[in-house]
């Protein structure tokens, strides 16, 4: 298809992208300048999946920032409220430099500022290869569809492939996760730098706190796959009760946060809680209290928080939990043996 079919399907509501779906990651100015160079230049592209539904609509499910960029650059594209994007203005580029400064149409401020119509003509011209898929009554599909072609470009982290399915297939749910991790229980306990928050691993962890609690851990099955699967069967549980789990999640970080603060997740030396933010620990005490919560719950404050830190400290004198949280121990072994151990370990009355 031409671009220029491809931006009036759009327009006319035919093509679907998700606005949540946009949100997750995006191209920098620069980078889209050279898409548009790309095509100004002829240079072939790849292909764009899409899933059709039952009443002929296009859902887009690969190629989310080509599309976008030349819906932005046209001034088509529309965010997640349903209000224009701004415009995009191009960079200079080394084999065509005039473009900096430019953009769609000619701006009643700076005279010149526009690529004209021979140039607009060349893109809305320029062809793009179009898949159609049919699983509008799987939506597992798209997950896998999702993965398989997430190899080019900008290689999107594990989670980042799951928020995209998770939006695709229920965005109530993604907004869930996405919500929690921006708790300030959750975030002071989990003290994650700015790159991990990038790469989304601060919304992972909240998705592991919710796996851990309601999608039984296989030994053996790779800790990804095991996600991957979580996800899916919880975004489309219908039982799932997400507004008790609200109250679940805020507790636990309440009561982590008022005893152990930023130490929550880190190694105990014998004498101080020192280092980053350690996974194994994330799974025992994080899964632990929110099983315990009633029993935690009932303990005089100042009880609680002295009985948390205590088991916090314990945990380095556990053999259970040393020998299967090193760094040299694979993540199905630790989940195999360190998620068993949580309910008990926190647990006031044993």
């Amino acid at each position: 298809m031409s671009i220029g079919e491809v931006i009036n399907l759009y327009k006319d509501g035919e093509l679907k992208i998700d606005p949540v779906f946009q949100r997750l990651f995006r191209w920098e100015d620069e980078r889209k300048t050279r898409f548009i160079e790309s095509l100004l230049l002829g240079i072939p592209i790849p292909p764009i999946f899409v899933f059709q539904g039952e009443n002929g609509v296009w859902e887009l499910i690969d190629g989310l920032q080509r599309l976008s960029t030349v819906f932005q650059l046209s001034g088509d594209l529309i965010d997640a409220n349903g209000q224009p994007v701004a415009p995009l203005i191009l960079n200079g580029t080394a084999f065509l430099p005039s473009l900096n400064g430019k953009q769609w149409i000619e701006s009643a401020q700076n005279a010149g500022d526009g690529i004209g119509q021979p140039l607009q003509i060349e893109i809305k011209r320029s062809r793009i290869r179009v898949e159609i898929l049919k699983f509008e009554s799987d939506a597992t599909a798209k997950y896998e569809l999702f993965q398989r072609l997430n190899t080019g470009g900008v290689v999107l982290t594990e989670q980042e492939v799951r928020n995209s399915i998770a939006v695709s297939i229920n965005v109530d749910f993604y907004n869930w996760l996405n919500s929690h991790s921006e708790e300030a229980n959750f975030k002071a306990t989990t003290a994650q730098t700015a790159q991990a928050i990038e790469s989304q691993y601060d919304v992972e962890l909240v998705l592991r706190f919710l796996a851990f609690r309601h999608v039984e851990y296989r030994n053996g099955l790779d800790v990804h796959e095991y996600l991957d699967s979580a996800l899916l069967k919880l975004a489309i549980d219908a039982n799932l009760d997400l507004n008790a789990e609200t109250t679940i999640f805020q507790d636990t970080f309440q009561f982590l946060n008022a005893a152990l603060g930023s130490n929550a997740f880190k190694r105990w030396n014998g004498n101080a809680f020192l280092g980053k933010f350690l996974l194994s620990v994330f799974e025992v005490m994080a899964t632990g209290v929110s099983k315990n919560l009633v029993a935690l719950g009932a303990m005089d404050v100042v009880a609680r928080n002295a009985f948390i830190e205590h088991k916090a400290k314990g945990l380095w004198n556990n053999p259970d939990f040393t020998a299967n949280s090193g760094a040299g121990v694979r993540g199905t072994t630790r989940l195999a043996k360190l998620l068993p151990l949580a309910a008990d370990w926190l647990n006031p009355n044993p």
